[in-house]
């Protein structure tokens, strides 16, 4: 029981304003100037779920709702928000942002790595 109660809980979320705040910044002013106010708003909230677990050397997405089981279904649209370091594209569920793909961007992989081992 003691064991369990000093790890971090697996069902408690980080934010990614405390993970990766320089990212967070970032998110939230490509978004504004893709014109997507609303998404911007959400992202000073948004929590960390997971890292993706794919093993590929240049990933660095994460997850901010549980990972589907399959697709993410007819509600769903991807937005590449033209980052200036490597690539960052947003899933984005019935108007949430539900993942975060990130690729190249070895700062964002060695602080996701770093929480979520």
């Amino acid at each position: 029981m003691r064991a369990r109660m000093r790890s971090r809980d697996k069902n408690a979320a980080m934010l990614l304003t405390d993970i990766l705040p320089t990212l967070a910044l970032e998110l939230e002013q490509l978004l504004k100037e893709h014109e997507e106010s609303e998404l911007a708003a959400q992202v000073s909230t948004l929590a960390i779920m997971d890292r993706c677990r794919c093993g590929d050397d240049f990933c660095a997405s994460f997850y901010t709702q549980p990972k589907p089981k399959g697709a993410y279904g007819p509600d769903h649209r991807c937005l590449d928000l033209d980052a200036e370091n490597g690539m960052v594209v947003l899933d984005i569920v019935s108007g949430v942002i539900a993942h975060v793909e990130v690729l190249n961007r070895d700062d964002v992989r060695k602080g996701l790595i770093a929480s979520f081992p």
